[in-house]
């Protein structure tokens, strides 16, 4: 069993090697790989903020939260940010070594990268808030600052990232300083559900799959709506369950249950919950639009295990083989805390729920709306 796994281990590593070595004349992946460190980078990192010794105790936690381990909708909503918090320690590494500084999919067209449609989106939604330089822009729910620091340098406004998530945080100001936009960019550790900032304090306000972590999406929207200036407008793109999805359906309740319990989620609200809790805030709707419907690329492809892409390797099926032996590896060999594999198979356990959720029409990461908050404020 020993020589197996560490066969098995070896063999990963080769892979990885020979694909690193093979990918490096494409610029994101050479870029994305080099800052988040590779193998060991993931290793030194898996937990986040937890002990490297209580990382298999925190998986459990996390997931006797869910339905699956005999979880309730109210203990997981009573306790959504410490989930989330787990949630975020234990992924983060994955998530960077996969995907890079900017935790979310993306509108594509045909023949543009992954990453490229990734920055066109967060360009998308500063065009959309009309950012301008000197502008004062939150970022709800920021993770490590992927998305600001690009809507930052392509807008010369200054954004703040709001994040209850001490790890993340911490690791996005270490990849401020290396971007060179730490002047710029800043980051505040806060539950987005009671902000610290004075009322009227932003120009524009965003989110990026974010405030699905909400155990109350009204109360949500009605913080941001008090920190917004009058006039202003709030803009984010919001993972929904959509109006194809039948509740009483049991494969599309299975899809969402694998989505909630890989992703940190207590719940996915419907797009009819989100535009109502917007209007119940305070906010006028100017648009509104589930993206994914005109995507020419599916914006699951790079979780699809059929797909293989050669800029986004680590999320193909191979690239998650050999993902998923590397950490088995990694960990049997005590380079990676004990609970790691546990982790890398939770998010695997997504990924195919995120997939299934996408080709069913039951799901979007992609709801667009654009509100703003009205001129005179009466509330």
């Amino acid at each position: 069993m020993q020589r197996n796994r560490t066969l098995s281990f070896l063999f990963s590593c080769v892979l990885f090697s020979l694909a690193k070595s093979l990918f490096s004349s494409f610029p994101p992946f050479h870029r994305e790989m080099s800052k988040a460190g590779g193998a060991l980078g993931l290793a030194s990192r898996v937990g986040g903020s937890i002990e490297k010794n209580a990382v298999l105790d925190a998986v459990e936690v996390y997931e006797k939260y869910h339905v699956y381990y005999g979880g309730e909708e109210e203990e997981r909503k009573a306790e959504c940010t410490n989930m989330a918090n787990i949630y975020y320690d234990l992924a983060t590494s994955f998530y960077e070594f996969g995907w890079g500084e900017s935790f979310h999919f993306a509108h594509r067209w045909t023949g543009e990268s992954l990453r490229e449609s990734m920055k066109r989106y967060e360009h998308f939604l500063a065009l959309q808030l009309g950012l301008k330089p000197g502008q004062k822009v939150l970022d709800v729910g920021c993770g490590i600052g992927g998305p600001l620091r690009e809507i930052s340098r392509f807008s010369s406004a200054s954004v703040t990232g709001l994040n209850n998530n001490e790890y993340q945080i911490g690791r996005g100001k270490e990849l401020n300083r290396i971007a060179g936009v730490d002047k710029a960019c800043n980051f505040v550790k806060a539950d987005f559900m009671k902000m610290p900032f004075p009322d009227n304090t932003f120009d524009a306000v965003y989110a990026i799959e974010a405030t699905c972590h909400a155990p109350d999406a009204h109360g949500c929207y009605k913080e941001i709506y008090r920190v917004l200036k009058p006039g202003q407008c709030f803009a984010a793109y919001e993972w929904c369950m959509t109006d194809v999805f039948d509740p009483n359906n049991r494969e599309h309740k299975k899809v969402k249950e694998e989505i909630q319990i890989g992703d940190g989620l207590f719940d996915i609200r419907s797009t009819g919950e989100v535009i109502e809790a917007l209007k119940q805030a305070g906010f006028e709707v100017m648009w509104e639009k589930n993206i994914a419907v005109d995507s020419p690329v599916p914006w699951y492809l790079p979780l699809d295990k059929s797909h293989f892409s050669l800029s986004g390797f680590h999320t193909t099926a191979i690239g998650r083989f050999c993902t998923g032996n590397m950490v088995r590896g990694l960990e049997f060999l005590g380079l990676a805390p004990k609970g790691s594999e546990r982790v890398q198979k939770l998010l695997e356990r997504a990924a195919d729920g995120l997939v299934e959720g996408g080709k069913k029409g039951i799901f979007t990461p992609m709801y667009f709306f654009l509100v703003r908050k009205p001129r005179s404020d009466n509330q």
